[in-house]
């Protein structure tokens, strides 16, 4: 195990100096060419700052509202808690906009529920099984400048869905 950590802390510089290494025996001028891409990064930022700003805005009134408790109150009525626990509700909802607070309500359910009963193995699940949709598409779409998503969205969620779906019952198969 002590190898291989000390094989990871030496990668970074490893392609540090393979890349500056590789520029200047092709004569190519690296810092010219590092200042070039941090300009064009730095461009990139600025422009993706808005959509960043309104995703962490959207996820924070959606937690802080109740709306996900409201949420989790609705499905639980709609679909038995043996189908679909909903506790994952919140969980499911907040992973579309952004994987950082899922990961905290994550943490809220393993304090409730434990991190080896159903609901804990079901969240771990889903949250590997399903995407930052509303993230993603936000970020790729506006730093390449694509206005109409067509059936990405749509597309998007139903793969979350089957994901949330799988999860549940894969976490059900393994606990039986």
């Amino acid at each position: 195990m002590s190898v291989l950590l000390y094989l990871s802390e030496l990668m970074i510089p490893f392609v540090v100096f393979f890349v500056t290494g590789n520029g200047l025996a092709a004569k190519v001028p690296v810092y010219d060419s590092f200042r070039r891409g941090a300009r064009k990064g730095l461009k990139t930022v600025v422009k993706l700052a808005p959509a960043m700003v309104g995703l962490m805005i959207a996820t924070g009134t959606l937690r802080a509202s109740g709306f996900l408790d409201f949420m989790s109150v609705i499905i639980g009525r709609l679909i038995p808690e043996e189908v679909f626990p909903s506790a994952l509700v919140p969980l499911g909802v907040v992973k579309l906009f952004s994987s950082s607070a899922a990961s905290g309500l994550l943490l809220d359910i393993f304090r409730e529920y434990g991190t080896d009963s159903y609901t804990g193995l079901a969240a771990s699940l889903m949250l590997c099984s399903t995407e930052t949709v509303f993230y993603t598409m936000s970020i790729y779409y506006t730093s390449v400048g694509i206005k109409k998503t067509r059936y990405t969205l749509a597309g998007a969620l139903l793969a979350s869905v089957a994901g949330m779906a799988v999860s549940v019952a894969l976490a059900r198969w393994m606990m039986s």
